[in-house]
């Protein structure tokens, strides 16, 4: 059963994405929202994300939309180091703030500012030890950010019943496909 699922996937910027306009955020959300709401009939309780900006913020924007229809639904957000948002520009971080202000559960995992990558590695480390599954939004031929996550996850699902779930690029396209078949309708 799993009752704890940790999201993640590209950064915006990896996937060309640089305004909340653009159509790529609907297909990526409408994916991540089929698959919790088939994780829902399976039991889940908890939606873990690190809060970077791209599809993890997307993910938690899709369980804000769930949570209506199921109100026990609950997120964390577990950052790898302090203040991570602060390079980032005043809009994205009105939203990470209103991400932390409204999450069920939030921490710091090394409580200082971003020294070194090692702190990335522990954060993955800790966000796997501490879920049933990974959420992936990741496709094998485009390396970015998420394989690290990807190669830990799966390293896990070797050894033990832990599920490593992922949306693909062919898996967008065929949602896209959906959509578009739906506004001709």
């Amino acid at each position: 059963m799993t009752k704890r699922v940790v999201i993640s996937g590209y950064k915006a910027h990896e996937l060309g994405i640089f305004n909340d306009q653009h159509p790529g955020i609907a297909i990526i959300k409408k994916a991540l929202t089929d698959q919790l709401l088939t994780l829902l009939e399976q039991g889940l309780e908890w939606v873990i994300v690190s809060g970077q900006l791209g599809v993890e913020t997307w993910a938690i924007e899709c369980v804000w939309d769930l949570q209506e229809e199921y109100p026990h639904l609950q997120y964390a957000v577990i950052t790898p180091f302090l203040d991570q948002q602060a390079n980032w520009n005043e809009t994205k971080q009105e939203l990470y703030e209103q991400i932390i202000a409204m999450a069920d559960y939030t921490v710091s995992l090394t409580n200082k500012p971003y020294e070194a990558p090692w702190q990335f590695v522990e954060k993955n480390k800790f966000l796997l030890r501490n879920s049933d599954a990974l959420l992936l939004v990741y496709d094998e031929e485009n390396e970015g950010s998420p394989k690290f996550l990807k190669q830990m996850a799966a390293q896990l699902a070797e050894t033990t019943d832990y599920e490593l779930l992922s949306v693909t690029a062919d898996d967008l396209q065929l949602i896209a496909e959906d959509l578009q078949r739906e506004q001709w309708e």
